[in-house]
């Protein structure tokens, strides 16, 4: 046999190995049809498929980042809304994933999209500002029924960005506003109520005990004439004079 013979039958034979022999990583699986028909999934390792007999697919099993863009929607009270968001899933059953959906990364996003908008529409604004983690349990749960014949799990769905309207910016900004006032003005008010209180205390102690309002009067001459002041003009209350007056009076009654 001829140079060209042999040659000819080895690259033949590399050829038939080449598409016999199949290695598949740890987080893939292959997918093996027969003639057309399912044979099942098989994988990580090496083995061998029938050449031009078997097909195989290969189904990656990592977690998949999705990103979801931007979806414009109104809320149930009325607000135009634009949200993104991202869907975290991987696939749990390759064989599923290859039969039952054609492609089942743009099935995911196309389906995360149209969930996204429809919850958003059942929503109010407050909730989507304010309970954000309820509404991405939703999206996820409502997500994970829908790809789940598709061997496809959603583990977890993350609103990102929300955008607003500029006039219902400024709004919420006006009703932050007015809300830290009304805040301020009662915790003003609260303070005056309990610094009043504690005055009417006081004065109810001093009313049953007149020489502490001497002792108070007293203290506060020392208090301004620790000042330094050059000239000193300070009132003389008469209750400090009564008991003079009182013994003046007792001696011309004597006499």
């Amino acid at each position: 046999m001829p140079v060209i013979g042999w040659v000819a039958i080895a690259l033949i034979v590399v050829i038939l190995l080449s598409m016999a022999i199949k290695i598949v990583r740890e987080y893939e699986r292959g997918v093996i049809f027969r003639l057309g028909r399912l044979v099942g999934a098989k994988g990580p390792g090496l083995f061998f498929l029938i050449p031009f007999v078997d097909a195989m697919q290969k189904v990656d099993l990592r977690v998949i980042t999705l990103d979801v863009p931007s979806q414009e929607a109104i809320t149930r009270d009325n607000v135009t809304v634009k949200v993104n968001a991202v869907v975290y899933f991987r696939v749990v059953d390759a064989e599923a994933s290859v039969v039952k959906v054609m492609d089942y990364i743009r099935a995911t996003s196309q389906i995360s999209q149209t969930t996204l908008r429809s919850v958003l529409g059942q929503s109010d604004l407050d909730d989507l500002l304010a309970h954000r983690e309820m509404l991405n349990q939703q999206l996820q749960q409502i997500i994970d029924e829908h790809t789940d014949p598709w061997g496809i799990k959603v583990s977890t769905v993350e609103i990102k960005e929300v955008e607003l309207p500029q006039q219902m910016q400024r709004a919420i900004a006006a009703q932050a506003e007015a809300e830290r006032e009304r805040r301020a003005k009662i915790i003003h008010a609260d303070g005056e109520f309990q610094a009043s209180a504690t005055l009417a205390k006081a004065g109810e102690i001093i009313s049953h005990n007149p020489a502490t309002l001497q002792l108070r009067y007293l203290q506060t001459l020392t208090e301004v004439a620790s000042e330094k002041n050059s000239t000193l003009i300070f009132p003389l209350p008469i209750d400090l004079l009564m008991p003079f007056m009182n013994r003046g009076s007792v001696k011309e009654e004597g006499k």
